[in-house]
């Protein structure tokens, strides 16, 4: 085999590499899960890609989804353009490589359709929810997911979960004391609406996003600034036991280990017989609407 030929062997079978490691970056952050994420895979999705809410990557993972293997494709034809182009010139004269080609042309098909469908599916059925104003509307995502597991101390002491409200409606959100920004609207939004639909009964669950300082023995106090009665709780737990469940509900969040503040989205799931009815990024009208449908 002659240099020249070698070399064009070796781009060829780089970019080859570069396909195959893009799919299976891809199908570890879309590949469907059956029933609830198994934990190990949510753990591996969001220390690679973040996590939003409806579980797809966030905006720093989408950016190492496609600008990764885009990069690394620049680089290849910058610095070994030609090789590449005669090696599969080289390649689509042969009957062979034209099945290679013709191979790898469908998978990548196949998958950028299948990434597509996942993509749509996740983002939930897009409707709208009659907020009983004339002119007001309200957007929301209406999914039928298993609820993650959810089992935490509330400001009482006793253990709380989901579960414990039958048929009811249950409105689960996250927040943190030390929060001055999105977590006391969202708790308001939450209670509110809460209180201005009580046909529905539904019950509050607000779990925190700090463990280390909204401890178990902290939330009466939490609890009573934020105003929190009723069949309402805040919940917490041992750091690793609340870490858990943020990641099995799919929760972004960023926290910083020198003040302890976290980073994080409003997010409202609205819960019922054990299945996440709708996905809301707050608000109290759009809460009222999805409580008005049960």
């Amino acid at each position: 085999m002659t240099p020249d030929r070698r070399g064009e062997t070796l781009v060829v079978a780089a970019l080859a590499a570069l396909l195959a490691i893009t799919a299976g970056w891809w199908a570890l952050a879309l590949w469907p899960t059956p029933d609830a994420t198994p934990e190990w895979l949510a753990r591996t999705r969001a220390a690679c890609f973040g996590s939003s809410s409806n579980g797809l990557p966030d905006a720093g993972g989408w950016i190492v989804l496609i600008g990764s293997p885009l990069g690394f494709l620049g680089l290849l034809l910058v610095a070994w353009g030609s090789e590449l182009r005669a090696g599969l010139a080289g390649l689509a004269t042969r009957a062979a490589g034209q099945v290679v080609l013709g191979v790898a042309g469908a998978a990548c098909m196949i998958g950028a359709a299948g990434a597509v469908t996942r993509i749509a599916a996740a983002q939930g059925e897009p409707f709208v929810l009659d907020a009983r104003a004339p002119g007001d509307v309200v957007t929301a995502a209406r999914t039928n997911d298993p609820a993650p597991a959810l089992s935490l101390v509330d400001q009482h002491g006793e253990t709380i979960s989901p579960a414990r409200f039958g048929k009811r409606p249950v409105l689960v959100t996250f927040a943190f004391a030390h929060c001055q920004t999105v977590c006391p609207v969202v708790v308001h939004d939450v209670l509110s609406a809460r209180d201005k639909e009580p046909a529905a009964d539904a019950a509050v669950l607000i779990v925190t996003l700090d463990p280390w300082r909204d401890t178990p023995a902290r939330l009466p106090a939490v609890a009573e600034a934020w105003g929190v009665a009723g069949d309402a709780h805040v919940l917490s737990g041992a750091p690793d036991a609340v870490e858990e469940v943020l990641t099995r509900w799919r929760i972004p969040r960023v926290r910083n280990a020198q003040t302890g503040d976290v980073t994080h989205p409003a997010v409202v799931y609205v819960v019922r017989e054990g299945r996440i009815r709708y996905a809301l990024q707050g608000g109290e009208e759009a809460i009222r609407a999805a409580l008005r449908t049960f």
